[in-house]
């Protein structure tokens, strides 16, 4: 049987060099009943879609980006920003993924807490189209000098990213010549601490789904400061009727580790550990918590420090940073700078 020649007319063109008008209409006015093989356009976004073994397949989006320290890995492409920038999407919509780290809080002044950890957030599936995002990585809090008029640390910066935010971390809790300094609460709590003669400080809290609250203190401790908060574990606590040594930071978490590996960012996988607290025993000091945490300042910090232990929060993990000790002018610990990672499938 004969094909009947198409009417190219009613398809909405003129000649063979013309083009042919399809039908349009937003995601909401597509066929109630569609069959294979109908072609439409999307207006609500933009591109030409066919419908296709029962779902409407994308047939025009072309996606292309820019923006960050771009690698391909896995199947993946990523965009890592380490520094505020701006992730570009020149054409084509997309689904991606995205992990968010705060900044890192510092650790506290005098006897004090461990910093915690900035807030730590992951995004499975947010739809990107043309335009150009804003990228904030959040810095971390700036430590302070123990001798030069002690006063309550820093907390760190959020980070913000395609609509999301994670908190920047709250400083360690602090106590010098009988004042105490509050720790901050943020992504993760900063760490509780004590000295003689003054009541323990409370630690701050952390913000749910990024992040947990710094350790706490024994009303009768000899001087010491809690852990700061991390993503995947509360800061640890110092207990006992005479404690005297250091809570460690809460550990954080390496639920993205792929993200990690791919990028060569994070600290074993790892992302936003919570500072050590000071230490007024001479036995050790109190480590950071795996995701970048900053080691706590002891009595006996001249033979620490020559382990190579750093008292700041690892840059680009949002780490905490450790909390000083009273005496010698010890610093606290700077919180480490937030990253932002996005990822999609190529």
């Amino acid at each position: 049987m004969a094909i009947s020649k198409i009417n190219t007319d009613s398809l909405g063109t003129g000649s063979d060099t013309d083009a042919i008008t399809l039908p349009s209409g937003t995601t909401a006015q597509r066929p109630s009943s569609p069959s294979n093989g109908m072609i439409r356009y999307n207006t609500t976004e933009n591109y030409l879609e066919e419908y296709s073994r029962g779902d409407w397949i994308v047939l025009s989006n072309i996606f292309t980006a820019s923006g960050g320290t771009e690698v391909t890995s896995g199947g993946y492409k990523y965009h890592t920003f380490t520094s505020s920038g701006s992730f570009v999407v020149s054409s084509g919509s997309k689904s991606v993924e995205v992990l968010l780290v705060g900044g890192g809080g510092s650790g506290g002044n005098g006897t004090a807490g461990g910093g915690g950890a900035g807030g730590y957030l992951y995004q499975s599936a947010i739809n990107v189209n043309v335009q150009t995002y804003s990228i904030v990585v959040g810095a971390g809090g700036a430590g302070q000098n123990s001798s030069n008029s002690p006063t309550v640390g820093n907390n760190g910066v959020n980070t913000t990213a395609l609509g999301l935010t994670a908190i920047g971390g709250g400083c360690g809790a602090g106590t010098q010549d009988g004042t105490a300094y509050s720790a901050g609460s943020g992504g993760s709590g900063g760490g509780g601490a004590t000295y003689s003669g003054v009541n323990p400080v409370a630690p701050g809290s952390g913000t749910s789904g990024q992040g947990n609250s710094g350790g706490t203190v024994a009303s009768t401790s000899n001087g010491a400061g809690a852990g700061g908060g991390g993503a995947g574990a509360a800061g640890a606590n110092v207990t006992g009727s005479s404690a005297s040594i250091g809570g460690a930071g809460g550990a954080g978490s390496n639920a993205q580790s792929a993200f990690a590996t791919a990028t060569s960012t994070g600290d074993g996988g790892y992302y936003a550990g919570g500072g050590g607290g000071s230490n007024s025993s001479s036995f050790g000091s109190a480590l950071g918590g795996a995701g970048g945490g900053g080691r706590g300042v002891s009595n006996d910090d001249a033979n620490m420090a020559s382990l190579g232990l750093s008292q700041n929060g690892l840059v680009n993990t949002g780490g905490g940073g450790g909390g000083s000790w009273n005496y010698g002018g010890a610093t606290s610990g700077n919180g480490g700078s937030g990253i932002v990672i996005i990822r999609y499938p190529i």
